[in-house]
């Protein structure tokens, strides 16, 4: 009888490299994709050998005195209902709305060291340090008709993608899914980006939108959501639905392998600019990424994209989360520093949402907002950082022991 990660394997092996295991996102949250980082990101390959969750204290928290917590507060009122799936976490909700929505930094500071106490979020070789990029919602235009100017197609997701979840008969593989498609009795992998192009006539029945710039909406695909402009001046917001199983490969770093661009200038700005001055090379490029992201169409409400727990994000006070280390919805005080400078940016945000890049105990990406400035922030964010988690005193929060 094999074991459980013999089989996993096997069946990694069947899908090919194409359709290997990747994790199941909640509903709304972002692909797994890298955000935009010319490296890419590689995966954890080692089993934590110490728990993530460490009893801290407040002293450690630079910046807390400091912090504009009111700005924070609408996030983590709405926050409270994913957390009241945690008992402990009823009561702390409960007195929070009795401060109502406009409390001052000071009450809502007092109210926490109060309610709460301190957790450091720790690495697997008991390091407190890791990676903190950022992420934003962009704006491309676009057309409800095909045109000599829209002609890009944003697809919903296709009727012949199989998205398989193993752990109802095998719980160990919690949280992974296998991607793939049918051909006759076998189980391939699902078509990559460049066969996806391919097969627009197969999928004309799926095309949501068409976009005018093939370089802008693939941008899209890798933050997971943005808005659409219509040429009627009015706009839809498109959200990730799936994804089509394959791996990530960040284009910036093919650019930087083939000397078409130095490491230090793989962002999105030159990555644009490389592609403008050789447009008749850009399929190539984009090609060399065979992961594809399929949308779903919402109204774009003037609030943030929903993330992984179906609320609207808050612009520079919601991060992304590995949520195999920390729970989603919880408040973490975040301490690191702003885009290529050594600014310190030290703020309570709230857990509520999830990436594909996004693995480990020390890693989050930062949500930017909506637009260019938020683009430009997100794009050049590659900073070191900690973090610390909330949780209600007297209670040992999922990942830490509970004699800590």
């Amino acid at each position: 009888m094999p074991s459980l990660r013999s089989l996993a394997f096997c069946l990694s092996s069947l899908l090919l490299a194409a359709c290997a295991t990747t994790p199941n996102p909640p509903a709304d949250s972002r692909p797994p994709n890298c955000p935009v980082c010319p490296g890419g990101e590689k995966p954890e390959s080692v089993q934590p050998k110490i728990e993530p969750i460490q009893p801290a204290a407040w002293e450690e928290l630079t910046g807390w005195q400091e912090d504009t917590l009111s700005d924070a507060w609408g996030t983590f009122l709405a926050s409270c209902r994913s957390l009241a799936k945690y008992p402990e976490w009823k009561s702390v909700c409960e007195a929070a709305r009795g401060l109502g929505n406009t409390p001052d930094s000071e009450s809502i500071r007092a109210f926490l060291q109060a309610e709460t106490q301190v957790w450091r979020v720790t690495n697997p070789d008991g390091s407190k340090e890791g990676l903190i990029t950022g992420y934003y919602e962009p704006l491309i235009k676009g057309s409800r008709t095909r045109g000599k100017q829209f002609a890009t197609p944003v697809y919903a997701v296709p009727d012949d993608l199989l998205v398989i979840d193993l752990s109802e008969q095998y719980p160990e593989l919690k949280g992974m899914r296998l991607r793939g498609r049918l051909e006759g009795r076998k189980v391939l992998p699902y078509y990559s980006r460049a066969q996806i192009d391919a097969r627009a006539d197969k999928l004309a029945d799926k095309v949501l939108l068409w976009a005018a710039d093939p370089l802008d909406f693939f941008f899209l695909q890798i933050q997971g959501s943005g808005q659409v402009q219509l040429a009627d001046g009015s706009r839809v917001r498109i959200a990730y639905a799936e994804q089509n199983g394959h791996p990530y490969k960040a284009i910036g770093r093919w650019l930087i392998d083939n000397g078409e661009l130095k490491a230090d200038q793989a962002g999105m700005e030159n990555i644009k600019a490389w592609a403008r001055n050789n447009p008749q090379r850009l399929d190539e490029l984009l090609n060399t990424n065979p992961s594809y992201v399929f949308f779903k169409e919402q109204a774009a409400n003037g609030s943030g994209p929903n993330g992984a727990l179906g609320l609207p994000l808050n612009a520079g006070r919601s991060i992304a989360v590995d949520p195999r280390s920390l729970p989603l919805g919880a408040p973490v005080f975040l301490s690191t520093s702003w885009p290529n400078t050594d600014k310190p940016l030290n703020r309570l945000v709230v857990a509520q949402d999830t990436g594909g890049a996004i693995r480990g105990a020390v890693r989050a990406d930062f949500y930017w907002g909506f637009g260019p400035e938020a683009g430009a922030q997100a794009g050049k964010m590659r900073q070191h950082g900690r973090m610390w988690m909330l949780w209600p005193k007297g209670a040992t929060p999922p990942g830490a022991k509970a004699d800590s």
